[in-house]
């Protein structure tokens, strides 16, 4: 495949599984290496496409962040919705920050991916069939424990195949968050999450990556945008109706089929 074509593919596969708990960067990781896309600039491109997926998220939910910040100082809704985004970054600044070299290094690997995908998949469903009663139906309804909690929770993600929206997906769940609050939590706490991966990894490989690569980035970048866009107007109102299930058993069966490719 032509390079372009490549960007293209793994732009699109960005946008349709950033926000599923499917996990983007497993299959950023699985394709790629089918495709022969690895390396450095591999590693940045995964990276900052997945930056283009969550402007997405900026745009679709601009009202409400841009409401959110003008009444910062006199609303209380306001204060505590800001409050709980970044109660549940700050795990991920942490460990992230300490971690990130050593993830990088030994865990971005399809054998990984595939595990992961697997245990995920079996997790979710346990968690579908075991969570308690919602009571939470709002970030702003969530007290800040619960929010910090769930920011551990997504730290799990940067095993490769985990899945940053469905580690913080099952964590709501089990801390009594309706299915259609914790999908947009997810949403939410992807902003600063990722916008913070982003400008680290283009921090660390600014000597590392020529000037030759950034249209294929940029391809990747728009492409992104624009499928999470579609993902993202219909995944609310789909697990609200069916729930986490059908990508639990997704992740299980791919997991599977991973690792009979591997095996060949």
């Amino acid at each position: 495949m032509t390079d372009t074509l490549t960007a293209l593919v793994l732009g699109l596969v960005e946008g349709i599984t950033e926000f599923l708990p499917i996990s983007s960067t497993g299959h950023l990781i699985v394709i790629g290496d089918r495709l022969g896309f690895t390396g450095p600039v591999a590693s940045l491109f995964d990276v900052v496409i997945q930056l283009g997926a969550i402007l997405a998220v900026c745009w679709l939910y601009r009202a409400k962040l841009w409401r959110t910040a003008v009444t910062l100082t006199r609303e209380a809704s306001s204060q505590r919705f800001t409050v709980n985004v970044l109660l549940a970054f700050m795990p991920a600044v942490v460990i992230g920050f300490a971690a990130h070299d050593y993830i990088k290094r030994v865990l971005f690997s399809s054998h990984v991916v595939a595990w992961a995908f697997i245990v995920g998949g079996v997790v979710i469903l346990l968690a579908e069939r075991f969570r308690p009663r919602p009571t939470i139906d709002s970030t702003e309804a969530m007290p800040p424990w619960k929010a910090l909690a769930i920011g551990f929770c997504q730290c799990l993600a940067m095993i490769p195949g985990t899945s940053r929206s469905g580690a913080t997906i099952v964590g709501a769940l089990l801390l009594g968050v309706t299915r259609e609050a914790a999908t947009e939590f997810s949403f939410f706490l992807a902003i600063p999450t990722m916008a913070g991966a982003t400008a680290l990894d283009l921090w660390r490989a600014r000597h590392e990556v020529s000037l030759d690569a950034w249209p294929l980035i940029a391809i990747g970048f728009t492409v992104a945008f624009l499928s999470a866009l579609l993902v993202v107007r219909g995944l609310v109102g789909f697990v609200s109706r069916h729930g986490f299930a059908p990508f639990a058993w997704y992740r299980i069966v791919a997991g599977l089929a991973i690792l009979a490719l591997l095996a060949y």
